[in-house]
């Protein structure tokens, strides 16, 4: 059912531009998030049916665009929400931009929890504001919060960007650790914006939107789209929950501003399709991603201990602690591209917490991954001689 898709001569990014990214061709990519694995069919034939219709103008976001995502969020996540909460978007990385200039000054504070998601860090540093790390300890395969330093940090900030589940160390927070991060920022009046994009894919356990959680009415916004979760990210159709109607409106103004009203046709009926028919595909994805993992976790674990992979929890993402290499960020890069044949994201690139790390993207065919960690091995076999 999921076999990689041949994508190469389609334009696309992961795999058309791999001289540009990593200075060589013919590497096999494994990086950028998004799957190898064709959308569901209920979207392919949502699109197809919209497409017949020859005329592609500004469009308007339907009834069953703001029902899908209720049915969705009440069937999924338990969590009951009001249409007039919904804020339709072009995309999850607009929001973070929107939101700092919603709810921050120049040169206010805004707590990140490195290493993170590259846009989260520019987001901050090209509005001007101040990024205040809170670096998250990785320790024996495990990823955890200091919440000391959280608190710190949390004194001196106006907002607070959290990435749940955590990308890119795929970590899925607990309720419990989003009730202490959530009751924090209460106490010292800080909004928290919640990136959950990833939120579809949690495995073994289940998701909890910050935003349901007591309190975080007042002082939560929550963003999602179903572009990872049904590799769908090119439709840049995405959403926010605001439940608090003053956040609310001021999320709104600077959205008016960006112009962005008009919402992508194609990224609109897909949504429609895929929350209501196809969920079935979701728990068939996310067997197959699970199956993924578990061999690269056996595989490593075997076959090149060097190299810790990390408690894979949440996201198409697996997160490998490579300083038992010995070596640094450069060299590491290049051990992957010249020597592996493997374009990888550097851990450097999510900040300096993530040095000496690597995010491998397991979103793709087994075949393909077997081949990749045989690559792998093959290059770690010449560094131990």
């Amino acid at each position: 059912m999921f076999e990689a898709i041949e994508r190469k001569g389609t334009g696309c990014s992961k795999w058309d531009n791999l001289e540009a990214k990593f200075g060589v061709d013919g590497i096999l990519p494994l990086w950028v998030a998004d799957m190898d694995l064709a959308a569901p069919k209920v979207a392919q034939d949502a699109i197809i049916k919209r497409a017949s219709h020859p005329v592609y103008a500004y469009s308007m976001y339907t009834d069953k665009f703001y029902q899908g995502i209720i049915d969705w969020y009440d069937s999924r996540f338990g969590w009951k929400i009001d249409r007039e909460w919904i804020v339709p978007e072009h995309g999850v990385v607009i929001s973070l931009n929107l939101s700092i200039e919603a709810f921050t000054n120049p040169n206010d504070g805004i707590i990140v929890q490195t290493p993170i998601y590259p846009p989260f860090l520019s987001s901050v540093e090209n509005h001007g504001r101040r990024v205040l790390e809170n670096r998250l300890v990785f320790k024996d395969g495990q990823t955890s919060i200091d919440f000391d330093d959280f608190e710190a940090k949390a004194k001196e900030a106006k907002l607070f960007l959290l990435c749940s589940p955590h990308n890119p160390s795929s970590r899925a927070w607990t309720r419990e650790e989003l009730e202490q991060m959530l009751t924090i920022c209460h106490k010292h009046s800080v909004v928290v914006i919640a990136d959950e994009i990833h939120s579809d894919l949690v495995f073994g356990s289940s998701h909890t939107p910050i935003g349901s959680l007591p309190q975080a009415k007042e002082i939560t916004l929550t963003l999602h789209a179903p572009s990872k979760t049904f590799n769908i990210a090119g439709l840049n159709t995405s959403y926010l929950i605001i439940p608090n109607a003053k956040l609310r409106e001021a999320y709104s103004t600077e959205h008016k501003k960006a112009g962005l009203d008009s919402g992508n046709p194609f990224g609109i009926v897909a949504l429609e399709a895929v929350y209501d028919g196809g969920e079935e595909w979701l728990e068939a994805l996310k067997v197959h991603l699970v199956k993924n993992s578990k061999y690269i976790s056996s595989f490593i674990k075997e076959k090149i201990p060097e190299i810790i992979v990390y408690k894979h929890q949440a996201t198409f993402l697996m997160w490998l602690d490579c300083r038992g290499l010995g070596l640094d960020d450069k060299e590491l890069s290049e051990f992957f591209i010249h020597k592996a044949g493997l374009g990888l994201n550097a851990g450097i690139s999510f900040g300096e917490a993530g040095s000496g790390f690597m995010r491998l993207n397991i979103g793709t065919s087994i075949d393909i991954l077997e081949k990749a960690m045989n690559q792998l091995e093959s290059a770690i076999k010449v560094v131990r001689k």
